[in-house]
């Protein structure tokens, strides 16, 4: 009989609603860095101008694919209680019977 591996808490991927929420902050700071780009553009000169607005431009693209990514490395797989398991009973041949 083979017994059902035991399901880990600590393995369980995040529920939907963390993993909105983690990307929403992400996407969040990366905007706020955007408009402090944006409102240091008015006061910079030089070089410093020129970054400013490659941070301006370039931001909201870096924003989004990391907001999108699925993170969190390689996870276990997760164990369904009460899955079904298909068990074959040996052939009269195999058995020895």
């Amino acid at each position: 009989m083979a017994l059902m591996k035991q399901q880990s808490i600590t393995t369980l991927p995040p529920s939907p609603d963390e993993e909105r929420r983690s990307r929403m902050i992400k996407y969040s700071i990366a905007m706020g860095i955007r408009m402090v780009c944006i409102v240091l553009m008015l006061f910079v000169q030089g070089w410093w101008l020129l970054l400013c607005a490659i941070g301006a431009i370039a931001l909201p693209y870096f924003a989004v694919v990391v907001a999108n990514v699925q993170g969190g490395g390689a996870r276990a797989t997760v164990v369904r209680p009460g899955a079904i398991q298909v068990h074959r009973l040996p052939d009269k041949d195999e058995s020895g019977t």
